[in-house]
């Protein structure tokens, strides 16, 4: 499984992508607050070493989502916890398709504020371009 990415990650707990990101955040919480099954029996869980779940890293970059490293701590927990829970890596591959694919589409553009006298340009990815125009006409 790829690494989830940290950039992502920060973005969703620090509310950016609207709803598209707050749902995808929530996901994420709900599938860490999971049992975790260390191998998927309890005489598993009894002998395997001590390693987080990913919610005290979940926690933390909630509180500070524009701090890289518990970005990073909490992507790490993410694929160790999937390492070692079978049914975790499956809800957590399923939900990072899903996140995924809401990322790169979730783009939402909304302009309100009264009268404009000027064009409104909404675009992605633009390189090596220009714009000019003539002045509005009072």
């Amino acid at each position: 499984m790829d690494p989830i990415s940290v950039a992502l990650l920060a973005a969703w707990a620090g509310g950016l992508g609207g709803e598209a990101g707050r749902q995808a955040w929530d996901g994420l919480v709900t599938l860490v607050r999971r049992p975790f099954r260390h191998g998927g029996t309890e005489s598993d869980a009894e002998e395997a070493p001590s390693v987080s779940s990913g919610e005290s890293e979940l926690v933390a970059l909630a509180r500070t989502p524009e701090d890289g490293a518990r970005a990073h701590a909490l992507s790490t927990a993410l694929a160790v916890r999937a390492a070692l829970d079978a049914d975790f890596r499956r809800g957590l591959e399923d939900w990072w398709e899903e996140a995924r694919r809401t990322a790169d589409t979730g783009v939402s553009n909304h302009v309100s504020g009264g009268t404009f006298h000027a064009p409104v340009i909404q675009a992605r990815d633009i390189s090596g371009g220009s714009f000019q125009g003539s002045p509005p006409t009072p």
